[in-house]
């Protein structure tokens, strides 16, 4: 007879929320194994006793074999002499211990398991807005406090029914231990309401008519999974062009959501892998190619070859869907600049001049999750944003760091994130840092890792920039609790976060493109190119400097951006030049821009290549004024010809980029548009590609700029002909979405 061995298995990781108890309470009854599984504040902690045999062939089973939402970052087997005696398998109730390490599961898309059940007559979830399991559904968004149990979520204050508790007791069952279990008869409800707090209806009514209300092409603000979202008609212009209005949000796209991936194909082209993307467990919305003869509102997208795509992730977003029966604009339910409203109440007093009506639930929404948005390049996923599905994020170091450290990101798409030892959670998305509520909205996210985490910092780490609100509120905050406060530059976090998102081994060249960062020279960095060899990291080259007339003025009107390009080409006698940036102006203006220009009256110095674009823009004619970052770049992509092998002279001289002759010919072809923004692209991606061989080094792309796909794009091709290997960002956006991480980079391997 075997030998009985007792061995305690400590698992760490995404491990939490998505089933793991269950699983491992399954697989430990299949091998015969006697003892308990339960969460704590590490993770999962298992005892078993049994047959060494058995033991091993269960531990090979659990790596193999886990959940598909979880992560296992590790699984420590320390083998006992000595024997409990236990006589049953059991999960056991949770352990709440003082430090938290688990990463927590973010919120998962509707399973088809469920869909099918939810669409069954003789189910008894039968169209149920709120259905769940082990598999899938809300998690984050719900989480009050570590570990992951019931009672430590929104759902403690729903007591299952005798049906819904006997499946989460019954280790058979889909739902055994799923948390969030509900139903019709025990679970969260529907309420909608009129814009005047008037209610019209509950559970199915309220359904029904929140469904034919939109399409009777009225605006119904939804609360979802993460908070709550403005929905109409994508097909109605009127109804688009009366939420573009109500949302002050004159331009900047709208996603849309498809019942499923076949609709989805009557408006777009999507590709295998935007498919793949599509229809993955995250959901995330995808920018996909739009088809020329497809009936969307072209007020969803103006200007604009692609639109951002998504399905149904939670059971009330199919139920929707499925009942209109046409594509819907769903588009987070804010006032412009301010975070995404998450609470009954604040919906009730602030949505009513945004929506005719509203459709709310009971089940609360304790942390904010705004959804997630993608691109694919050359099979490549590009994040835009990560949050819902993404996010929080778990990340390990590749070595411990000494303190605690909190990293607040930058000023744009801002994140943050938390580290100790080599734990790392990064922030669902949290915006842009130019309101009170967003500034808001970012405490209380950074208060909310404290205390999921029970974690408190020693250091504070923040961007370089004076300006910036992080940077403010982190000095402010170190100095009130006696923390060490550090300042990183913009470009450095960039490559940083770039250097632990790709993992990369090797010295390569960061080449760091985006809008702004305050360098150490005071000027506005934005086309960099700098090289780290493990411990040190250095500006290796850098775009040619020229000013922003105006200051953030011209970040808001690339013809200013225009305007001073050509100040740098030709002087003061632009006028007789035909270029629609200069026609923009009156002659008076100009005069007074130039003078602006020569003295430098807040007019900084930047190398920006994002400034580049808006440049470009101008001087073509596409775009002289934008209502959101990054449009002209946006909108360039559409005049994109890909045949096009052409590009622009260019010099590289003492360290510098010399744009001048690239900007002739641009000028030269201003009557070309497809021409002229293809060899521009081409060009950038030249120079990417002649500094990397100057130096003979390997590149890494990171910055805002390589959200452009037919850049990044260009550029994987390019390099992929002269054997330059490309290290792109694999889980956060090469935006400022990424710039925590950076900043985390910076402390663990430059501060000694």
């Amino acid at each position: 007879m075997e030998l009985l061995k007792r061995a305690v298995i400590l698992i760490s990781g995404v491990v939490q929320g998505v089933g793991f108890r269950p699983f491992i309470y399954r697989v430990a009854k299949k091998y015969n194994l006697k003892g308990y599984v339960r969460n704590d504040g590490k993770g999962v902690r298992v005892e078993v006793e049994g047959g060494e045999k058995d033991i091993l062939e269960f531990i090979r089973s659990v790596e193999a074999q886990k959940p598909a939402m979880s992560q296992i970052t590790s699984l420590e087997v320390d083998f006992k002499d000595n024997l409990v005696g236990y006589t049953d398998f059991l999960i056991e109730e949770s352990i709440k211990d003082d430090r938290k390490e688990v990463s927590i599961s973010p919120d998962i898309s509707i399973c088809d398991r469920c869909i099918e059940e939810m669409l069954d007559p003789s189910n008894r979830r039968y169209l149920y807005p709120f259905i769940n399991c082990t598999d899938c559904g809300p998690r984050f968004s719900i989480i009050c406090a570590l570990p992951y149990d019931r009672k430590e979520t929104v759902m403690k204050k729903f007591t299952m029914c005798f049906e819904c508790s006997r499946e989460y007791k019954d280790p058979t069952d889909r739902r055994f231990h799923a948390q969030p279990n509900a139903c019709h008869v025990c679970g969260p409800q529907l309420f909608l309401y009129t814009s005047t707090g008037r209610l019209v209806g509950e559970k199915m009514k309220a359904l029904e008519e929140a469904c034919k209300i939109v399409q009777e092409g009225m605006i119904v603000a939804v609360k979802g999974i993460g908070g709550l979202h403005l929905v109409c008609d994508a097909t109605n212009t009127e109804a688009v062009s009366l939420l573009r209005q109500r949302k002050r949000r004159l331009e900047k796209p709208f996603p849309v959501m498809f019942k499923d991936i076949q609709q989805a194909r009557e408006y777009t082209r999507i590709t295998p892998h935007e498919e793949s993307l599509l229809t993955s467990p995250q959901r995330p919305i995808v920018l996909v190619q739009r088809l020329q003869e497809e009936k969307l509102s072209p007020l969803v997208a103006p200007d604009l070859d692609r639109v951002g795509v998504f399905l149904p992730y939670s059971p009330l977003h199919y139920l929707i869907l499925t009942k209109v029966n046409r594509p819907l604009v769903v588009t987070s339910a804010n006032i412009s600049r301010e975070p995404m409203i998450k609470d009954n109440q604040e919906a009730i007093e602030k949505l009513p001049q945004s929506a005719d009506f509203i459709l709310l639930h009971n089940r609360d929404i304790k942390n904010r999750v705004d959804d997630s948005v993608v691109l694919s390049v050359g099979e490549k996923r590009v994040f835009l944003r990560i949050g819902r599905g993404y996010a929080p994020l778990s990340f390990k170091l590749p070595a411990k760091l000494r303190k605690n450290v909190l990293a607040v990101g930058g000023h744009q798409k801002v994140s943050v994130a938390i580290a100790f030892e080599d734990n790392v959670i990064i922030s669902p998305y949290i915006g842009d840092m130019e309101t009170v509520e967003s500034t808001e909205a970012f405490q209380e996210t950074v208060f909310t890792l404290f205390k999921l985490y029970n974690f408190w910092p020693e250091v504070v780490v923040s961007d370089l920039h004076p300006g910036y609100y992080t940077t403010k509120w982190a000095q402010l905050f170190s100095e009130e609790n006696q923390l060490e406060h550090l300042k990183v530059q913009h470009h450095i976090a960039h490559a940083l976060s770039l250097n632990l998102d790709a993992d990369v081994k090797e010295e390569i060249l960061y080449v760091c493109w985006d809008g702004t960062g305050y360098g150490f020279d005071g000027n506005l960095w934005g086309g960099e190119f700098l090289i780290f060899d493990g411990s040190n990291i250095a500006r290796a080259m850098s775009f040619r400097y020229f000013r922003l007339i105006g200051g953030e003025k011209a970040i808001r009107e690339p013809r200013r951006v225009a305007l001073s390009i050509l100040f740098q080409l030709y002087g003061k006698d632009i006028l007789r030049l035909n270029i629609p940036a200069v026609f923009s102006f009156k002659e008076r203006e100009i005069e007074n821009l130039y003078t602006l220009w020569e003295k430098g009256i807040n007019s900084p110095l930047t190398s920006s290549v994002g400034r580049l674009f808006d440049a470009v823009s101008s001087i073509l004619g596409i775009k002289h004024t934008v209502s959101y970052e990054g449009q002209s770049g946006m909108i360039m992509e559409r005049f994109y010809d890909p045949s096009i092998k052409e590009f622009y002279p260019f010099k590289i001289e003492n360290g510098q980029i010399d744009w001048s002759l690239m900007f002739f010919g641009i000028i030269e072809d201003r009557y070309k548009r497809p021409l002229a923004v293809s060899k521009f692209i081409n060009t950038l991606s030249k120079i990417a590609v002649e500094v990397s061989k100057m130096y003979q080094l390997n590149i890494g792309l990171s910055g805002g700029v390589f959200q452009n796909g037919k850049l990044l794009g260009r550029i994987l091709k390019d390099c992929k002909k002269e054997g330059i290997k490309v290290y792109l960002h694999s889980s956060l956006p090469p935006n400022d979405g990424g710039l925590a991480l950076g900043q985390l980079g910076f402390i663990l391997k430059m501060v000694k």
